[in-house]
């Protein structure tokens, strides 16, 4: 019993999840595309990941695992090559993670030394030196990393629900309010696209999954655990797009797109206000890509164990899982060669597509998981539609992120077509 976790640890792993680097990262990709209609786009990513968490719900219940995600798929489409596929998705997906918040870390920490011309190679070399400084950690003490997380969770929701506090106050004197009202908004297929660009920003919660065996009293504390996170979340999103709106122009929030938050935070508490804010962007990318990290690696490695990926990937190198270096490696690639938009579009189609697999697996089980079918099933065609919508309207604007996207998608299929087919029957 004492390895046991309560509640407040498991909404905790979800929060952490969630406000890591992505609303960072993707606060001011958000309103580029959506203007006014911000606060909106996040609320329609999160009600997909509200919808979709009903389904975590009942299958965490009726199947706990530490494979979390990578379990459920497999219970839904036994050990195929469509299971696989969705499987090395998943880690793929992780590793864009991984991109997204070190890009993020990139673009904030030259705003410590009051550096803002975002010079191309500088964002480049604090992403690359963060994910390598990261991978150390986790090679030198997986203690480590849960201690950082431990401190950036709750250092990171202070800074921001003050941002949220002392931001609300101030906008009564905004003379940007205005741009919140429905004139400003974008057409309907904007918003939903905006919010399905940033869906990144929730993808968090499913880590909740891979706690739910070690968890006190599932069985009232599961549904607690994922809802209470997520509407969480879903307000506190809200709540700072609001605030970001409504302080700053639009002309400043494009002009400062990949530190917007820290920049909102001057009309209200001046360059000390950036600066806290930018010391929070930094502690959360950080936090995020520590533990990020120690989750993609346990991912490759279930995915191996389960013989979905050839059985050296269940390996140690540094007594480490062998995924974890390769994480690394994937990830610097990534974070140097993709832009911002690209990245967090590839993760948002990444993780739809997966959540659209775990919905249809939670309607697929509806009975033998106590689940109402309708809410699984309208879960997947949301995350279906949702992730249409993003791939049609990126396309237009977005060809290369759509296309790396759908290439990553496919290539994950064809990766486990080949293993199956070739080297698994050989070994």
């Amino acid at each position: 019993m004492g390895n046991k976790i309560g509640l407040k640890e498991a909404v905790s792993i979800g929060i952490g999840g969630m406000v890591g680097g992505g609303i960072f990262a993707v606060l001011g990709l958000a309103v580029s595309l959506a203007k006014g209609g911000t606060p909106i786009a996040f609320l329609i990513a999160g009600i997909i990941a509200l919808v979709t968490s009903y389904s975590y719900v009942k299958l965490s219940l009726a199947y706990p695992d530490r494979g979390g995600t990578v379990k459920f798929i497999n219970v839904g489409f036994g050990k195929s090559i469509f299971s696989g596929g969705i499987n090395n998705l998943l880690w793929i997906s992780y590793i864009i993670m991984l991109a997204l918040y070190a890009s993020a870390f990139g673009s904030y920490a030259p705003n410590l030394w009051e550096i803002t011309t975002n010079n191309a190679t500088d964002t480049h070399i604090y992403s690359s030196a963060i994910v390598i400084f990261a991978t150390a950690i986790n090679y030198y003490s997986i203690k480590i990393v849960g201690k950082i997380e431990d401190y950036a969770v709750v250092i990171k929701l202070i800074i921001l629900i003050g941002f949220v506090i002392i931001g609300l106050y101030g906008l009564k004197d905004s003379s940007n309010l205005e741009q919140l009202a429905f004139s400003n908004w974008e057409a309907p297929i904007q918003l939903l696209t905006g919010g399905m660009v940033i869906f990144v920003a929730y993808e968090g919660f499913e880590l909740i999954a891979n706690s739910v065996s070690d968890l006190e009293n599932p069985e009232k504390n599961v549904p607690k655990a994922y809802f209470y996170a997520v509407l969480f979340v879903i307000f506190l999103y809200i709540v700072i797009a609001i605030v970001t709106v409504g302080s700053l122009p639009f002309s400043k929030i494009a002009e400062a797109e990949d530190y917007v938050l820290a920049e909102a935070a001057k009309p209200m508490l001046g360059q000390v206000g950036f600066t806290i804010i930018t010391v929070a962007a930094l502690i959360s990318t950080f936090s995020a890509i520590n533990a990020t990290l120690y989750g993609g690696s346990r991912v490759s490695y279930e995915i191996a164990e389960d013989d979905e990926l050839p059985h050296e990937l269940t390996s140690t190198f540094w007594n480490q899982p062998i995924g974890l270096l390769i994480t690394a490696i994937l990830t610097l690639v990534l974070v140097n060669l993709l832009e911002l938009e690209s990245i967090s579009t590839a993760g948002s189609v990444g993780f739809l597509l997966i959540f659209a697999t775990v919905n249809f697996v939670g309607y697929k089980k509806a009975t033998k998981v106590k689940a109402k079918k309708a809410i699984p099933f309208i879960g997947f065609l949301l995350c279906v539609i949702a992730s249409l919508a993003l791939i049609i309207q990126q396309y237009s604007s977005n060809p290369l992120g759509i296309s790396i996207s759908l290439g990553i998608v496919i290539i994950c299929f064809i990766i486990e077509f080949v293993y199956k087919r070739y080297f698994k029957k050989s070994s």
